[in-house]
């Protein structure tokens, strides 16, 4: 089910709800986070109902369901309803101070799965596109991402020299900027943050685009301040717990947007991405052997 305004799912919706959570005012956050711990009591919740449960007006309500993308409150609960649909989609998962590690086990491996799922809903194939043929036109390719996210950034860079493109990671701002600045042009520079709201990110994706860089944003808040400033944008898919900040789930969905637009400029590469591969691996390999 679709939302007809902005393509809204409802096998996503509790994702989109989650990423777009802080970038939500403190009245529409009350209404969100009650979306969040039991969507299908809000589903069932007529509005009137919703507003005595969450404290909040009527108009905020309908706000919250209009800035989350739908028409009005009716149509969120019915991409509710479908959600519901799904129940162990629903189902929160958090990890628990008492929980034995056999259930730890199943919820962080559930989590990694979710992540991936909604990550790959979300991923459509023109914005992918769009971020592949920029890439593929592109001197130079600069990432730029702080702590988990900066793993992230690293392993874009890598991708690429792998198959003969010149690309950078910068973890530290001083040297993002100073990338930034150089940019020229047909250049594209990559912002990852999972809030989408790192200033060590935000400045230096900022200046490359007033250099003429093309930008890009991966991140889980389609709302966030990178979004806004990026020309693309991908959506990734991650929860970030109590017990697990930086988790790998927020890693995880990244990495997936990562290595669907890796595939996609070495498809459109191929024959050089052939011959550079099996050029650094015969490399590597030969060193591996020396020793």
């Amino acid at each position: 089910m679709e939302d007809s305004r902005d393509g809204l799912r409802a096998d996503t919706l509790v994702a989109t709800v989650r990423g777009v959570l802080p970038s939500l005012t403190p009245a529409a956050q009350t209404v969100a986070r009650l979306i969040l711990e039991d969507p299908a009591t809000v589903a069932r919740s007529t509005i009137t109902e919703l507003s005595a449960a969450s404290g909040t007006s009527e108009a905020t309500i309908v706000r919250t369901a209009r800035l989350l993308g739908f028409a009005g409150y009716p149509q969120l609960r019915l991409a509710l309803a479908a959600a519901a649909a799904q129940p162990d989609r629903l189902v929160p998962g958090d990890l628990a101070p008492d929980d034995p590690l056999s259930e730890v086990i199943h919820k962080v491996a559930r989590a990694e799965s979710e992540a991936i799922n909604d990550t790959v809903a979300q991923l459509t194939s023109e914005r992918l596109g769009a971020v592949v043929d920029a890439i593929v036109g592109a001197r130079r390719v600069d990432a730029y991402g702080v702590g988990a996210s900066g793993l992230v950034a690293e392993d874009v860079a890598q991708k690429l020299l792998r198959i003969g493109m010149s690309s950078h990671a910068f973890q530290d701002a001083h040297l993002a900027l100073t990338s930034a600045v150089l940019l020229k042009p047909g250049d594209v520079a990559i912002g990852i943050s999972t809030s989408g709201e790192t200033p060590d990110v935000l400045e230096p994706l900022g200046r490359a685009g007033e250099a003429g860089a093309t930008t890009v944003a991966i991140t889980n808040n389609p709302r966030s301040s990178i979004a806004d400033l990026a020309e693309h944008v991908l959506i990734s898919a991650g929860r970030e717990t109590e017990f697990r900040p930086a988790a790998m789930a927020s890693r995880i969905s990244q990495l997936v947007v990562v290595d669907c637009v890796f595939v996609g400029v070495a498809q459109r590469t191929f024959d050089s991405s052939q011959e550079a591969l099996q050029s650094t691996r015969q490399a590597v390999a030969a060193f591996v052997k020396k020793r």
